[in-house]
């Protein structure tokens, strides 16, 4: 049971949030640690600190309005916080708190020296132009500028963000600080110390966790139903990937609907369309069907990679998939994911299976310290490496221990993350 009276005091306990769901993960868990971690827990429970701000921007006729930021630092035990910035126009600081919990166990799923951070801003960005998009995002960096740094805290791109975002931030923190400061941001152009392989990485790191989990479980790539919900940076990607290792990607969703083909769509061509026409639907080789009908395809794989809460105890139940690999933060309640373990559907976490992103991140921030840049083919070797090893010790614990991979990978996360707090002690 949820300690309820352990909830900071600007949350409503009626309505928590997705935070509810990031302290049911840790709940799960906590009494599986070694005992001499458990006094550390409540660290787990609790962010650092949090940062709202006023975000004033003037729009192009000169009105001016005001928008709703966040920065969340969750722990920095570990090293100096890591996470990205999202615009979107539901964001709360819960969802914030949240995301940044799970960017600590993410982090620490795959050993990198980086605690969990996030941040966003309460807008629809699809309203605003390019010049009040970058009016917005310099704004924002400044409002938040106390909060991070090369060795404080590393933003990074995330939903309806991207490099040139990434770009106006580092330029914003550069300014301020009089010199050029390219180790603030990651996920920024490769002209401006960016890393190769960076906009693929999360999608790569997604296939090359299911690609492991189809090998443990006897699953063929080749010729497998994929359908993936989300078709942004991620998705895409993703897709893509399945795709070009000779699976079927049968079923893609996104905000504008549900496109399918039975035969398998063409990943390149429906990114095409998609860019010209800003929808899905329409699409050539391919038939409309309903959201909801979405979920219930017979099919091998199944890539939530969207928003939070997307499986939940209403839909659970239908999915035909034999495997979820998570490409989106928390796309599955707790509800449903014990339904899910009830029917034998194989779940591969997104503390794991999305970190490919932050992989690549850690990456670029070690080449923008030394100014020595690595090869795109040195860049995917590492990060498959990484992933494939960190997939490899949660399936090992999770089956010694007979848990689900989730509670496994929360276990090896939270564990490296308490160590070293236990380890620092407390200041004074």
């Amino acid at each position: 049971m949820l300690n309820t009276p352990q909830l900071p005091s600007y949350l409503s306990k009626e309505n928590i949030g997705p935070w509810h769901i990031y302290l049911q993960q840790v709940e799960q868990v906590a009494l599986l640690l070694d005992k001499s971690l458990l006094p550390w827990v409540d660290t787990l429970r609790r962010p650092k600190r949090s940062l709202i701000v006023d975000v004033p921007i003037r729009l192009d006729n000169g009105q001016i309005t005001h928008f709703e930021g966040y920065r969340v630092h969750h722990n920095t035990s570990r090293g100096p916080g890591k996470g990205g910035v999202r615009y979107h126009q539901d964001v709360t600081l819960s969802e914030v708190m949240a995301l940044a919990g799970w960017m600590t166990i993410k982090n620490a799923v795959v050993n990198v020296p980086f605690g969990g951070a996030k941040g966003g801003i309460r807008v629809d960005p699809r309203q605003l132009s390019l010049a009040e998009l970058e009016g917005l995002t310099r704004r924002y960096t400044s409002e938040i500028s106390s909060m991070i740094g090369p060795d404080k805290d590393i933003p990074a791109p995330d939903m309806n963000t991207n490099a040139q975002v990434m770009a106006w931030m580092m330029d914003t923190y550069s300014m301020g600080e009089g010199r050029t400061v390219t180790g603030v941001v990651t996920g920024k152009p490769v002209s401006l110390g960016g890393s190769l392989g960076r906009q693929d990485a999360t999608g790569r790191g997604v296939f090359v966790t299911a690609r492991e989990a189809a090998r443990k479980l006897g699953v063929s790539i080749d010729g497998a139903r994929v359908i993936v919900q989300g078709f942004g940076n991620v998705g895409e990607a993703s897709a893509r990937m399945f795709a070009q290792a000779g699976a079927r990607v049968v079923a893609v969703q996104d905000v504008s609907g549900t496109v399918y083909n039975g035969a398998g769509l063409d990943v390149l061509a429906l990114k095409r369309y998609l860019a010209d026409n800003k929808t899905l639907l329409g699409a050539p080789d391919c038939e409309t069907i309903t959201n909801d009908d979405f979920w219930s395809l017979p099919c091998e794989f199944l890539v939530p990679a969207a928003l939070e809460s997307q499986i939940n105890r209403f839909n659970a139940e239908h999915i035909a998939a034999r495997i979820i690999v998570e490409g989106a933060n928390g796309p599955t309640t707790p509800e449903a994911d014990a339904i899910l373990a009830e029917r034998g559907i194989v779940v591969v976490p997104d503390v794991l299976a999305n970190a490919g992103g932050v992989t690549v991140s850690y990456f670029e921030w070690v080449q923008d310290f030394s100014s020595f840049f690595w090869t795109e083919d040195e860049i995917n070797a590492r990060l498959e490496r990484i992933m494939a090893e960190s997939f490899n010790a949660i399936w090992q614990m999770a089956e010694d221990r007979k848990m689900p991979l989730r509670s496994a990978a929360f276990v090896i996360g939270c564990s490296r993350v308490l160590e070293a707090r236990a380890t620092r002690g407390l200041y004074p």
